[in-house]
């Protein structure tokens, strides 16, 4: 037996041995003997045995030590992890499962031969030995997985484990000081009771790889920490080169305006360091200076403004924004506005036009060139309160009685650069609060840089503007007036005049027009003639039927003498019987049907709102105004206007 332990023989040797024994006849007693020295022998191999594998164990965990302090990334340390488990437990199977970002668990990384159990498998938290093992803070096994009733299953787990074929399974908690950063699984097809070495071992194991996953954890936190600083500090140098430049360009620019040069040369200037077009834009719509390659981006436009609804609707946004806005030229270039602003008045937009998107450093200089434009403004402002009592003496002698004959007060607008030749409106403003000279001064810039006139008349602002839509130069001034003002502002409009004669008159009707809105409870509102309606015909001094009945029925009109229709007929058959669709298709004689079709015609023509009162009492109005200038206009064109009062009344129109 002593020969057998010595050469580390088979067990089937000290069987064989104790068969030979029994073969020779020996006495009970002595065979009993040889088989109780087989027993002590074979334990005592086996205590040899568990020896040599504990210290191999032992070894291969140093080993695993020595390997775990490796400088790996996470997932390349789970996996040296999961493959030294297999190896050491010589088993078909481990993985590591690590809570990620929502507290679910999921495998992080996995060696064996493994169909199911992969890279990303969510462990369901509902049942298994790994929940187990971290509610005891300590492993849990189990030799045959499936009939074990000593733990809760999961439907989930138990797929994953028949798909497999497990049987044995061991999970071990990664714990870390108070903290358990996730769960160490090993496994195998056949039934095994781990021994408490193996577990031991396991547990050992657990530990080291939770102190590594800790430690590559705050290494990989370090890392990112060393790189975000670095950043920071190129960051912080770049950002300082960049304030230097800018402030740099931007007190350049000051001077410049300052210095009292032309809005053309600071925009010229601007536009060299920003690497792109410019246009300055007021807030009316009116360009006040651009680069000489602005239009050239659009199409070749050349004239005084850059009339594209892409600039239109970039300058508004801005406005309502009041920051940058950015958006596309429509040829593969981009737009970016910025608003002009004066304190807390808006004075204009600045719009960059650039054949990529403005770096943060180009945004940043664009928000200085506004501010260096609204200085060279607010100067031209200056300027113009200065020269305001010249052209404010002109607009008093336009508005009343003068001695001078048109010709030179013509003369004085031109010296002025006010062309009275062309057509102007008259808009009448009627501040409800604020500050009266804070009012003025705003009005005196306005009209300078509209080319337009100024007067104050009491209490009353009178604007001559060039244009021919009095009700949005109205809107416009009482919008403006209002921001500046931070109260409501009233406005009358009226307009155009053509000559300096026809001022005094188209300013009565803007001021009857503000009147008009007083009585009416309009206040804080605008209104011009053509807004007000038939009041607007009765109002103005030179009563234009055709433009009233061409604003109330005109697109019916249009379309009955290009397309040889009778909506027109239809429209006063309508009124006539009450609006009623049944009642005018007997008047007309046609079907119900075509009555209704024609009607949402009207509809399509005048607008959805053609039936309510305010407006069905102004188509009305034309179309007996219609009616009446057509039968004058019969025949030879010369009607008794008896006779024609008779055929108006008996067309049943109310």
């Amino acid at each position: 037996m002593l020969e057998l332990l010595a050469r580390e023989a088979p067990v089937e040797h000290f069987e064989e041995l104790v068969r030979q024994t029994a073969e020779e006849g020996v006495s009970e007693g002595d065979l009993a003997g040889v088989v109780a020295a087989k027993n002590r022998s074979l334990e005592v191999r086996q205590l040899f045995a568990r020896r040599q594998q504990r210290e191999a164990g032992l070894s291969a965990l140093v080993d695993t030590a020595r390997d775990l302090t490796q400088p790996y990334n996470l997932d390349s340390l789970l996996a040296v992890i999961t493959r030294r488990a297999r190896l050491l437990m010589g088993l078909d199977m481990s993985w590591v499962s690590l809570p990620d970002d929502d507290g679910a668990s999921c495998v992080r990384a996995a060696d064996g031969h493994a169909s199911a159990i992969t890279v990303g498998f969510r462990v369901p938290s509902g049942g298994g030995v790994g929940r187990h093992a971290q509610q005891r803070s300590a492993p849990f096994w189990t030799p045959d997985y499936m009939p074990d009733e000593s733990f809760v299953h999961n439907e989930a787990i138990d797929h994953v484990v028949r798909s497999e074929g497990l049987r044995a399974i061991m999970a071990v908690p990664l714990r870390h000081e108070h903290s358990t950063l996730g769960v160490l699984y090993v496994a195998d097809r056949n039934i095994r009771h781990f021994l408490p070495n193996e577990i031991s071992l396991m547990t050992s194991l657990a530990d080291l790889a939770a102190v590594a996953i800790e430690r590559t954890r705050l290494l990989e936190q370090t890392r990112t920490q060393v790189a975000e600083l670095t950043g920071d500090v190129s960051q912080a140098m770049d950002s300082s080169a960049t304030a230097r430049r800018l402030h740099s360009v931007h007190r350049s620019l000051i001077d410049l305006a300052l210095g009292g040069g032309e809005l053309a040369a600071l925009v010229e200037g601007a536009a060299a360091e920003l690497g792109g077009a410019l246009l300055v834009r007021d807030t009316v719509s009116k360009d006040l200076a651009h680069t000489e390659d602005f239009p050239a981006f659009f199409s070749g436009v050349e004239s005084t403004r850059v009339d594209n609804p892409l600039i239109d609707r970039i300058c508004l946004d801005a406005q309502a924004v009041g920051g940058l806005v950015q958006g596309d030229d429509g040829a593969g270039g981009v737009l970016s506005a910025c608003p002009v602003t004066g304190g807390t008045e808006s004075l204009g937009t600045l719009v960059l036009c650039g054949a990529r998107t403005p770096s943060e450093e180009q945004e940043q200089l664009l928000g200085l060139v506004a501010q260096a434009v609204a200085v060279q403004l607010l100067m031209q402002r200056s300027t113009a309160v200065a020269e305001g009592q010249v052209r404010d003496e002109l607009l008093h002698d336009l508005l009343h009685v003068s001695q001078l004959p048109p010709g030179q007060l013509a003369a004085r607008g031109r010296r002025l650069a006010v062309d009275l030749s062309e057509p102007h409106v008259i808009v009448v403003a009627r501040p409800e609060g604020g500050s009266q000279s804070r009012a003025n001064a705003w009005a005196a810039s306005y009209a300078h840089r509209l080319s337009g006139l100024k007067y104050v008349d009491g209490g009353h602002i009178v604007l001559l503007l060039p244009g021919d839509d009095p009700a949005g130069a109205a809107r416009v001034v009482q919008r403006e007036l209002s921001a500046v003002l931070g109260h409501p502002v009233t406005g009358g409009a009226a307009g155009p005049a053509d000559a300096p004669d026809d001022v005094r008159h188209v300013y009565r009707e803007a001021q009857r027009c503000l009147d008009a809105l007083t009585v009416l409870d309009g206040t804080g509102g605008t209104a011009s003639p053509k807004e007000l309606g038939f009041l607007g015909l009765l109002l103005s001094e030179k009563q234009d039927v055709t433009r009233f009945v061409g604003s109330a029925i005109g697109p019916v009109l249009d379309y009955d003498h290009q397309q040889s229709t009778e909506l027109l007929r239809t429209l006063e058959s309508y009124f006539a019987s009450g609006s009623s669709p049944t009642r005018a298709a007997e008047l007309l004689h046609v079907h119900p049907n075509t009555v209704s079709r024609r009607l949402e015609r009207i509809t399509d023509l005048l607008g959805p709102h053609w039936q309510e009162p305010a407006q069905a009492l102004e188509v009305q109005l034309a179309l007996r105004l219609h009616r009446t200038r057509h039968l004058l206009a019969d025949g030879d064109g010369v009607r008794p206007p008896g006779q024609a009062l008779r055929a108006c009344g008996a067309s049943n129109t109310p």
